[in-house]
């Protein structure tokens, strides 16, 4: 029997915009102000009249060969057997470079506890057999968590009957968030990150 290996589905055509997934993540995870563990990028396309609006939930990837993972100087970083990329606290001494080094723009210092943090897809919850917070609020389902290593779980049947696309795949870090129904456009639209050009809160 195969381990298990946790990854996230995020189903564009059902996605509505909403931040419901951002609102949720900060209260279960008590993120500070300033400083995001997932958000929606919003990207409009064309001139008025003709304007679409093209949503992206971001997050860290929790990626198979993570670079922040190899950057690490203090080992903080570390991988769980079932693939959550985690940090630990204890270890981390806020050098950045896990930040600096993540193509996808996810990490960030807490601003009152002074170690990086980052999207651990709640391992609390997955721990107690819960989905994560973000996947439990969403009310269009456009997120769906679970094994990838499991033929008959949602997520793994989703990528196996779907045209997917993940983020950056020339980076080689082979992340374990995949869209279904994305727009290349706002995939490619300068910056991945809560800041910079393309962005609306």
């Amino acid at each position: 029997m195969s381990k298990v290996r946790y990854a996230m589905v995020i189903d564009l055509r059902r996605c509505i915009g909403c931040h419901s997934c951002s609102v949720a993540c900060k209260s279960e995870n008590s993120v500070p102000l300033g400083v995001y563990r997932t958000w929606v990028k919003q990207v409009e396309k064309g001139r008025y009249p003709q304007v679409s609006k093209h949503f992206l939930p971001t997050l860290c990837n929790n990626c198979e060969n993570p670079i922040c993972l190899q950057n690490c100087p203090t080992k903080a970083t570390y991988r769980r057997d079932d693939g959550i990329i985690m940090v630990d606290e204890h270890r981390c001494i806020g050098c950045k470079y896990c930040i600096y080094s993540c193509p996808y723009d996810v990490r960030y210092v807490n601003p009152l506890k002074r170690y990086v943090q980052k999207c651990y897809w709640c391992f609390h919850r997955v721990d107690a057999g819960l989905e994560p917070a973000c996947v439990d609020t969403c009310p269009a389902r456009a997120r769906i968590f679970g094994d990838i290593n499991d033929p008959n779980s949602e997520v793994a049947r989703l990528i196996a009957t779907n045209p997917v696309q993940v983020l950056k795949p020339e980076k080689a870090t082979i992340p374990q968030v995949y869209y279904i129904g994305a727009d290349f456009q706002t995939m490619k639209a300068r910056g991945l990150g809560h800041e910079g050009e393309g962005w609306k809160r």
